[in-house]
């Protein structure tokens, strides 16, 4: 009897057949092989699609790295993209980026730059960074620069963000052609866009601040008010106001101790916060959220009530703190846990009272215990207490309070739930950073992890000196590797080297005193 296996696949179409050996090269990156299956296909007229195309311009853009190859792989390649355009056949996204990467190759960044700019009339095709990367490189390093700006302004236009390498490309074009103004432009964009820069970016900085061109620019008198203000508003950590200072630049690879101290010039950084702007769009949109979610006439008595009570340091989220742990069987809220977060709170700001936000449930069951009463009393009488109305979600309170006020927000809410969500703000995670607080309590013991020291991202002090992290790190940060960038003043010569790099690494910092209780932006700004 027979006992049949798997039935035989049926005959392939010659166009199947064509599609799965062409990307059975593809795969081994077998360009001669494709171009043998391409001019079989050609001459046995196989009905060829956009698939078909792409699969063989892929092909072609990704060999013309090797040096044997890549006269074939242009030849052929912009052979099957006329082909291609001969049979009508429409291409996409993918096929402009394949060849915009042959006509790169070439040496060719214009024919690279009009295949992108001329996207929009083939159907759904929409540029995507890739698209951009071969003709702004090209023009990178041909050090075209005007052209190279040409092609970010054309992807800013269209919505496409650089990421690190692009901006480190436009960095160096910048340096080379002696444009400090740009260079100075992508610094701040590139602290912008990553929080630490790859080696490759590290060596374009250095090489930047070595150069004769840069010792040339900057001002000894220049407006130091002016200065202050741009960190300030800026959220610390960066003004923005140009370049400061005069003369050759100091380059140094160095580590920042757990206080933020620079081991090189002795500089310290700071824990950088969202800029003016971006805290006023924060807060209208928390405020906007929970005026559509809240009872209005709720939300808008609280806003109108913290216009008049602005001067908090700390805001408490009063339930996370009362019900931290209390998951067993006797358990409930916690008011000498939320009474010690107070007390700390009152202690380290020089005596000024944190405002709690609790729910208006949770503080009648408070009220019905004597010794939990006279402590809610205490906090009402001293205006440390906001209670937030029957069906409200106190999460829009103690959330808008922090951002509206600038200060700190003691809670160990990760903000990650649905109300967090609508938010969408990617500052969230950097204002969180510099703003929250969390809270433990080891037998009792209260311990606050306050914000930490500095910020792990490119920062210019007020006396225009630059330092920034590079990456990877390693598992101890204290060892990290920084650019210190200095260079004297009028008045302020260059620190020098004490103790050496080695000195950080054993400086610790105490963690309850690491950062001052104030969380408003007046007592932020980096030493002058």
């Amino acid at each position: 009897m027979e006992n049949p296996k798997k039935k035989k696949k049926t005959s392939q179409n010659p166009e199947a057949k064509f599609q799965f050996e062409l990307n059975s090269c593809s795969k081994a990156k077998d360009l001669r092989g494709a171009i043998s299956l391409y001019d079989d296909a050609v001459l046995n007229n196989t009905r060829l699609n956009q698939h078909h195309f792409n699969a063989l311009l892929y092909l072609c853009s990704n060999s013309v790295a090797d040096h044997s190859l890549k006269t074939t792989a242009l030849d052929y390649g912009f052979r099957a993209f006329r082909h291609m355009s001969a049979l009508g056949v429409v291409p996409n996204e993918a096929t402009v980026t394949a060849v915009a990467r042959l006509a790169a190759a070439k040496g060719d960044a214009d024919y690279a730059f009009e295949l992108v700019k001329g996207i929009g009339k083939y159907n759904n095709a929409t540029p995507r960074l890739r698209t951009y990367d071969p003709a702004l490189f090209c023009f990178c390093e041909m050090l075209d620069a005007d052209k190279a700006y040409e092609v970010e302004e054309h992807m800013n236009g269209v919505g496409v963000s650089l990421e690190e390498a692009e901006l480190a490309a436009l960095l160096k074009v910048s340096a080379r052609s002696g444009r400090a103004d740009k260079v100075y432009e992508y610094l701040h964009k590139l602290r912008s866009c990553v929080r630490c820069v790859s080696e490759s970016t590290a060596v374009v900085i250095e090489e930047w601040f070595r150069g004769a061109k840069a010792s040339e620019v900057g001002e000894v008198e220049f407006d130091v008010g002016r200065v202050k203000e741009g960190v300030l508003r800026n959220g610390g950590g960066w003004h923005g106001q140009g370049w400061v200072g005069k003369g050759d630049w100091a380059v140094s690879r160095t580590s920042v101790g757990a206080d933020g101290h620079c081991c090189c010039c002795g500089g310290q950084l700071v824990c950088v916060d969202i800029d003016d702007a971006e805290t006023e769009k924060f807060a209208g949109s928390v405020a906007g959220l929970a005026l559509e979610r809240e009872v209005k006439a709720n939300f808008s008595e609280f806003q109108a009530w913290l216009e008049k009570h602005d001067s908090y340091e700390a805001i408490v989220d009063g339930a996370n703190v009362g019900l931290y742990q209390q998951n067993f069987a006797d358990g409930g809220f916690s008011i000498s846990q939320l009474d010690g977060v107070v007390k700390e709170l009152y202690n380290r700001s020089g005596k000024k009272w944190p405002l709690v936000v609790l729910h208006n449930k949770r503080l009648r069951g408070l009220m019905e215990n004597p010794s939990s009463r006279k402590l809610v009393e205490e906090w009402m009488n001293n205006g440390a207490l906001y209670t937030t109305p029957n069906g409200s979600n106190d999460d829009w309170y103690w959330l808008f309070a922090a951002v509206k006020l600038r200060c700190l927000l003691v809670t160990n809410d990760e903000m990650r739930d649905h109300i967090f969500e609508l938010i969408g703000s990617n500052f969230f995670n950097q204002w969180k950073e510099r703003h929250q607080v969390h809270y433990t309590f080891i037998k009792g013991n209260l311990k606050l992890q306050m914000p930490p020291s500095y910020s792990l991202v490119i920062q210019e002090s007020e006396k225009g000196y630059w330092h920034v992290p590079l990456a990877p790190g390693t598992s101890s940060e204290s060892s990290r590797c920084w650019l210190c960038i200095t260079r004297p003043s009028g008045d302020d010569p260059v620190a020098t080297v004490s103790n050496g790099a080695s000195s950080c690494l054993d400086s610790q910092v105490d963690e309850n005193n690491a950062t001052t209780i104030s969380g408003k932006r007046k007592e932020r700004s980096p030493p002058s």
